[in-house]
């Protein structure tokens, strides 16, 4: 879940005490500064603060693949698909391996995708991730626990396996409900009908105990399966009145988000867009002919934020009026959105083989509330 946290002020406060140890230049004849030139000095550094204030920050850099924002013990983690979890930690940044129980899958979009610290990892250092592998000739996905340990963080149980893989369309996040449930998302795995098929586990959004047993009011019974019939989700966040939303990529455009009911069929292969059929869910607005690639997503202050890969940028989507708009233009593929009272975390995606990678990439930048406006 991505639950509003506190971490962000203490940041916010050391980088505008930074912009302001910077001592003013003396004249050339070595003197200090008369009154009225401390005074013009001291509206430059006002006028400088504010705008620091109001621009993105950039609060880690050089990631590799990034994939997922978590936060726990006031330090920041991100998943890696090469197979790492970075620690954020202020200013720092230590990358650990996480040495799995199967060989790590290299299709594209496969990897170390999802990664969720519940509650009590503080304590436990015990965490979920979500991960592809391949087995001989197959790919599969599962979702497993792992655990810090040292310099590396080592897989300890599955909690469930087999989820298809393919060429593309993993699925791949994972998140707490309000319920204390974990969500999941899979992919189609290339294989399109499978969406529609409730007895495989690809291009779904499934619902699970913690402890990886299926819960008893689950809306098909002995089934993981919590809604059907999708192409690709990557994002899920709920609303202030617990209500689940997800983002899906679509195929040539179409991109979609749904809301999300316990049972509900939304409609891939069969459907897209504007296109309509009964027992179906359209979704609540789709990207018509433009593309998003929508990824992950936040719910914050009123409106859902998600980051777009081929569209390139921050969204922002209005659920009251079912509008969006492209907030962040200039940093290209945005993979996973973060929020916490101050405002918005996202993670670039330009390393990934599909952008272009600029200096430093790929990154974690934060937007203040001011920003957002």
């Amino acid at each position: 879940m991505r639950y509003l946290l506190t971490f962000t002020t203490s940041l916010v406060i050391l980088m505008t005490a930074c912009s302001q140890d910077d001592s003013p230049e003396q004249s050339d004849e070595g003197q200090a500064p008369s009154d009225s030139e401390q005074a013009e000095e001291a509206d430059d550094t006002e006028t400088k603060t504010a705008d620091e204030d109001t621009e993105k920050k950039t609060i880690a850099e050089n990631l590799e693949e990034p994939w997922e924002i978590e936060h726990a013990d006031g330090k920041f983690y991100v998943s890696e698909r090469t197979g790492s979890i970075v620690t954020i930690d202020n200013a720092e940044q230590t990358r650990k391996p996480v040495q799995f129980s199967k060989d790590l899958s290299n299709q594209p979009e496969a990897g170390l995708l999802g990664v969720l610290l519940p509650d009590g990892f503080a304590e436990t250092r015990e965490a979920i991730a979500y991960y592809s592998y391949q087995e001989n000739e197959a790919y599969y996905q599962r979702v497993a626990t792992i655990e810090e340990s040292g310099d590396q963080w080592e897989e300890t149980s599955v909690l469930l396996d087999e989820i298809p893989g393919g060429q593309v369309h993993q699925g791949g996040r994972i998140e707490v409900g309000p319920d204390g449930k974990l969500y999941v998302t899979t992919g189609d795995a290339t294989m399109e009908d499978s969406a529609q098929d409730l007895d495989s586990l690809a291009g779904k959004i499934l619902r699970m105990n913690l402890d990886g047993t299926i819960p008893d009011d689950n809306p098909f019974e002995g089934s993981y399966v919590y809604s059907y019939g999708h192409r690709n989700s990557q994002g899920l966040a709920w609303n202030g009145d617990g209500e689940l939303y997800a983002t899906e990529h679509g195929s040539n455009a179409k991109d979609e988000i749904n809301q999300i009911a316990a049972g509900n069929n939304y409609g891939w292969p069969v459907i897209r867009g504007d296109e309509t059929e009964a027992d179906m869910t359209e979704p609540l607005i789709h990207s018509g002919n433009n593309t998003w690639a929508p990824s992950g997503m936040v719910y914050h202050e009123g409106f859902f934020y998600f980051g777009g890969l081929a569209g390139e940028g921050l969204y922002r989507f209005d659920p009251e009026n079912e509008t969006e708009e492209r907030i962040v233009s200039d940093e290209g593929r945005v993979r996973d959105v973060y929020s916490t009272e101050e405002g918005i975390y996202f993670l670039t995606n330009n390393t990934d083989g599909r952008g272009a990678p600029g200096v430093n990439d790929d990154r974690m930048l934060f937007m203040p509330n001011r920003l957002l406006k």
